[in-house]
Order: C-alpha cells, then structure tokens, then sequence
C-alpha cells in the first residue's frame, strides 16, 4: 500500500507542477507587458489662511505609460496629524491624464480651523504640523478595467506667524483682524 500512495503523490506533484506552470508563467508575464499609472507626491504647501479653514495644496505627480487619455474615475483623500484625522473627502471631476507623460495634479484640501488650532496646542512653539497625506487613484483603463493605486506621503507644513500674515497676507484677510472690526 505505501508504494501505491508513494506513486499516486508523486503523479499528482508532477501533474500540478506541470498544469500550473502556465498560470504562473501568464501572471508573470501580463504583470510585466500591462504597466499602470504611476503617482508620487511631491509636496504639500499651504495656499491659504481664512477665517473658517487652512487651505493645503498637494502636488502630485501622475505618470500614464499608455498612448490613450486615462481618465481618473476618482479620487480620494485623508489628511492626518498625530493619528488624528484633520480633513477628509473627494475631489469632484479629477482630470484626464495626457498620454505618454506625467500629468501635475493640485489638490486642494480644507482644513476647519478649529482643527489646526487644537493641533497647534498640542505641537511645539514653532507652528509646525507633521502632516501624512493618502491619496487613493482610480483609473477607468480600457481593456484591462479600474485599477487602484494608494499612496501615502509624510512631512511637515510650517504655518506662518500671525505678524507675517498681517504684514504678507490679502488685503481683506488684514483688514479682518484690524482693531476696528473687533469694536
């Protein structure tokens, strides 16, 4: 009975190697041939400072390797602090990405400002907030379908001082915080 069992394992190692070796062989190769969009983050700056909210730009770079307009089908993101999430959502209408190039996206994100300030008391004197940003893409690619690429970003984002942005900010922003409004 052992040499029967022996036999009948070994038939069936040799049948599965050689039955799956094609599989493995395709997925190999269609990994290779069928290349996806590329994203990398490039920075995170502050735009602007208004009375309800901080207002990030995050610039991503978005490669397309195909000879074909791929259009994002969505877009979203989390932004967060200390673990703690400042601002999430999804960006309405992203773009097409042009053939054969990388593709500058800006996206803009909210933040309420009660959020920075409560982040403020909580991080050092020199108004600088650790920021990791993720982004999830999804492409509506021809042929192949939707494709998903997260990805994740770290830094930091140094917040001017109120004296710069009296002194540097729009004219209506400074006139907001001017002795006559708060009479």
């Amino acid at each position: 009975m052992a040499f029967i069992e022996q036999a009948v394992n070994f038939v069936e190692e040799k049948v599965a190697v050689i039955v799956m070796t094609p599989v493995n062989f395709t997925e190999e190769t269609v990994a290779i041939l069928v290349k996806k969009p590329e994203a990398t983050l490039n920075d995170v700056i502050l735009k602007s400072i208004s009375f309800d909210s901080v207002t990030l730009l995050a610039k991503v770079s978005v490669s397309n390797p195909y000879i074909t307009i791929i259009p994002i089908g969505e877009l979203n993101y989390i932004l967060k602090s200390a673990e703690s999430v400042m601002a999430s959502g999804k960006i309405q209408d992203p773009v097409s990405l042009t053939p054969m190039k990388s593709t500058l996206l800006v996206i803009e994100v909210k933040v309420p400002y009660s959020v920075v300030i409560t982040l403020l008391r909580d991080a050092s004197t020199e108004w600088v907030i650790d920021y990791e940003l993720q982004l999830c893409f999804t492409f509506a690619i021809p042929v192949i379908g939707d494709v998903t690429i997260p990805i994740t970003g770290k830094g930091e984002i140094k917040l001017p001082a109120i004296s710069k942005f009296l002194h540097c900010g729009k004219k209506e922003d400074r006139d907001w915080f001017s002795i006559r409004n708060w009479i």
